[in-house]
């Protein structure tokens, strides 16, 4: 049994991902192109978690020929992804290697967070059963929201940049020289004790997965059920805010209940346009992001990268490959959000090409 809407959300959420990471310049990108700067969750807050929790989904079907149970075979395949994935996630960090330290390299990253996310979720849903399974996921979300009030200096916001628990843990664990330092200050939006959570942002994708293949021969079910649940769990995520907010920086309790339940109407919608409606002729662009996802995004890394490395002099000024494209080809046709943002288009499509030819030769490149 396969949905086709699976492939399609993956498609998706990368493409929107690759779209948002490469603006021709940061100082002009359209809002909901950015993150929230700390409390709140704009559309670019929801990729990170929406791809998450196409991996738990995901991990529902394809452990089923493994009988979805802790056995050898399975756990080597799970520890062997994890270690592949985190990995890679530190070859990215350190590329392209020259003048790189590991005195000062950042040890978590987004690929680092979805091995350790998915490991550890990977896990927990073959060992438990489903009640107890449950009863963890809420013993996470409430439990590191009281880590968090408990963290926190006396008289300071326990859920501010300076003073949150995630930053104090990781300063302890990791050092200040690996985490990242984008807001001013050593801070990981991936650190280590904000990945908790964020398991349970694995585990909703997965109770997803049961919901559809329960409601394989009736599909349109599948879409109600999985609405009923969005509606129900993002509305729960709101009306958690008040007390814990909203964040993806912190991946508080609340942001995994609302970015989940958007998550599931998403899908919903998804398996209504492509299950149902066969809709597949409109989406073909995102299938072949959705064929190879994970390659498409250490490729988009890689490549990123690359250009910004590659500089020289000009005019008496360092210049990177990455700026002289945009100044070149897009800035000339608008110097705003247009040309910054039809230079991350046109990144994307590069990337979309390579995994077109992958595509249509039928090669999927496996973790």
């Amino acid at each position: 049994m396969r949905y086709l809407s699976i492939d399609f959300y993956r498609g998706l959420t990368i493409a929107f991902m690759l779209l948002v990471n490469t603006p021709g310049t940061w100082s002009s990108v359209y809002p909901p192109l950015l993150h929230a700067d700390w409390h709140g969750c704009t559309p670019t807050d929801l990729v990170f978690p929406s791809f998450m929790f196409i991996i738990g989904v995901s991990m529902w079907f394809s452990f089923e020929k493994f009988g979805r149970s802790l056995n050898r075979l399975l756990v080597q395949k799970i520890v062997r992804r994890t270690v592949i994935l985190f990995g890679l996630g530190l070859i990215l960090a350190a590329f392209p290697f020259v003048g790189k330290s590991l005195d000062t390299l950042r040890v978590m990253g987004v690929l680092q967070r979805l091995a350790l996310g998915y490991g550890l979720a990977a896990l927990l849903v073959l060992a438990l059963p489903g009640r107890v399974l449950a009863a963890v996921a809420g013993l996470i979300l409430f439990g590191y929201w009281a880590l968090l009030l408990q963290m926190a200096p006396p008289g300071q916001d326990p859920f501010g940049l300076m003073y949150n628990g995630v930053r104090q843990f990781d300063l302890t664990v990791l050092g200040p020289a690996h985490l990242w330092k984008g807001k001013g200050l050593p801070f990981d939006p991936e650190g280590i004790l904000s990945t908790l959570p964020a398991i349970v942002t694995v585990l909703l994708g997965w109770w997803s997965g049961q919901i559809m293949q329960r409601r394989q021969l009736q599909k349109i079910l599948a879409v109600r059920d999985l609405l009923t649940w969005g509606v129900a769990l993002a509305g729960a995520g709101l009306i958690w805010d008040f007390a814990f907010p909203i964040n993806k920086s912190l991946w508080t309790s609340s942001f995994v209940l609302y970015t989940g339940g958007i998550s599931m109407i998403l899908l919903a919608f998804s398996v209504w346009a492509l299950d149902l409606a066969d809709g597949k002729r409109y989406v073909r662009f995102f299938l072949a992001f959705g064929a190879n996802p994970l390659f498409a995004y250490v490729l988009a890394g890689l490549l990123t990268k690359t250009m910004l490395y590659v500089k020289w002099q000009e005019n008496g000024e360092t210049v990177s490959a990455y700026n002289r494209i945009y100044t070149t080809v897009f800035k000339p046709i608008d110097d705003g959000s247009l040309g910054s943002f039809l230079f991350a288009l046109s990144f994307l499509l590069v990337i979309w090409l390579v995994c077109l030819v992958l595509y249509r030769r039928k090669v999927y490149i496996k973790i």
